[in-house]
């Protein structure tokens, strides 16, 4: 008694160190489960904040290649305003360069009249002039001559006053020309010198932009590396978590199974107990009855008459109270049950006794060779029995224990069991 008192004791002793180490690993991954939570809970901050760094740059980097799309435009522009500039620049210069030339001929002519105007002032410093138109018109030979002479001396004068008055047109002319000549290139060079200038600033404007551009794609593509490497980190945290989610849900269940196993030990130990006190009993009780028969019939050597042990009810079990361990020849034996009430069955046992008559009684079929027939033997959940009966079956260490009805013979069915032979 006290030694299944020890091994229960150690028993759930054990359930309980095993649970307590099973709360500690949950403990541990309860910690650490908050602890991947934190580190979660930071990283998707930091991809929230990452992410709203890179809307950001995406607002810049837009606005930065919108501003280069118009700058290409003006550029664009500016270009073809600068090829038209350059194509008036040619135009004028091809007018120039015919100017230029008109003003070569002009000068020639110029040169040739020159001649002339010199040889007629020369010819009018040695004559004077009305009198060589006198002399020309005194020597007229008719009235007809005369007139045609005047008309050649009219014209004459008017064909000098012509030439000297186109001689200094074309004087005027080519000066002319030539300040038209001068302010044109002027005008044109200004305008390619500006159009010249604003091509270069906005090209170092386009160069400042695409610096800026680049210096803002780069950080983006770093923002972009940010963002993934955290996803990544956080993606990494959420298998951890799932994983510490799993572990403390299986710890849990087997927490929760290991409490329900310690719980039906207990259960069971207590019940065992409890069974070992009943037997104990029993055992206690039925060793009293043994030795008040021995006694009777010591008293009574004469008379002897055959008891009838199956009409005895079987022993009731006594009180809860620990009983004095009884001793008595103990074994194991394989167990099974069989029934009077079967068809065919005559319900008379080796000994005698009428099973059909006294369906209550406790009776166990035995080897004779192994428990002797007669004996009072405590069966485990059976209780205190007679081995009254043989079977052709039943042979060394087997027993079948004698029920009311092929149900109950059913429900006890093939089982190993402690027997203890009591007398």
């Amino acid at each position: 008694m006290k030694i299944l008192k020890r091994m229960t004791l150690v028993a759930v002793t054990g359930m309980f160190f095993t649970a307590g180490i099973t709360e500690t690993h949950a403990q541990s991954n309860e910690e650490a489960l908050q602890s991947t939570e934190q580190q979660l809970k930071e990283s998707e901050k930091t991809v929230q904040q990452k992410e709203k760094e890179k809307q950001s740059i995406d607002t810049d980097v837009k606005a930065l290649q919108s501003e280069l799309d118009s700058l290409h435009k003006v550029i664009s522009d500016n270009e073809k305003e600068l090829a038209s500039t350059e194509k008036k620049i040619k135009e004028a210069k091809s007018m120039i360069e015919k100017k230029k030339e008109e003003i070569v001929e002009l000068q020639e002519k110029v040169l040739s009249r020159k001649d002339i105007i010199e040889e007629r002032l020369v010819a009018l410093q040695h004559d004077d002039k009305s009198n060589a138109m006198l002399e020309m018109v005194m020597n007229a030979e008719s009235f007809g001559d005369l007139v045609a002479r005047m008309g050649a001396a009219t014209t004459l004068l008017s064909a000098d006053n012509d030439i000297l008055k186109q001689h200094q047109q074309d004087l005027d002319q080519i000066e002319k020309d030539k300040k038209e000549i001068d302010k044109q290139e002027k005008v044109l060079e200004n305008e390619e010198a500006n159009l010249k200038a604003k091509k270069a600033e906005l090209e170092s404007n386009i160069s400042k932009q695409t610096a800026a551009l680049t210096k803002m794609q780069e950080k983006y593509s770093a923002v972009v590396n940010d963002i993934e490497s955290a996803s990544s980190e956080k993606a990494s945290l959420q298998s951890q978590l799932a994983t510490i989610q799993d572990k403390i849900s299986a710890e849990q269940q087997a927490a929760k199974e290991q409490a329900e196993k310690v719980a039906k030990e207990k259960e069971v130990a207590v019940k065992a107990e409890k069974e070992e006190t009943q037997r104990q009993a029993e055992l206690a009780t039925a060793k009293a009855e043994v030795k008040q028969e021995k006694k009777v019939e010591s008293t009574k050597p004469v008379a002897k008459t055959e008891s009838k042990p199956a009409a005895k009810p079987a022993s009731k079990p006594a009180s809860e109270s620990k009983p004095e361990k009884v001793s008595g020849k103990e074994m194991y034996v394989q167990s099974t049950a069989y029934t009077a009430s079967c068809a065919g069955c005559s319900g008379k046992t080796a000994t005698g006794i009428d099973l059909k008559a006294n369906p209550h009684l406790k009776v166990i079929a035995v080897d004779p060779s192994v428990i002797p027939l007669g004996s009072k033997v405590y069966v485990e959940g059976y209780g205190v029995a007679v081995a009254g009966d043989t079977g052709g079956a039943i042979k060394g260490y087997k027993i079948d224990v004698f029920v009311p009805s092929q149900s109950a013979a059913m429900s006890w069915g093939r089982r190993t069991v402690k027997i203890t032979v009591l007398n």
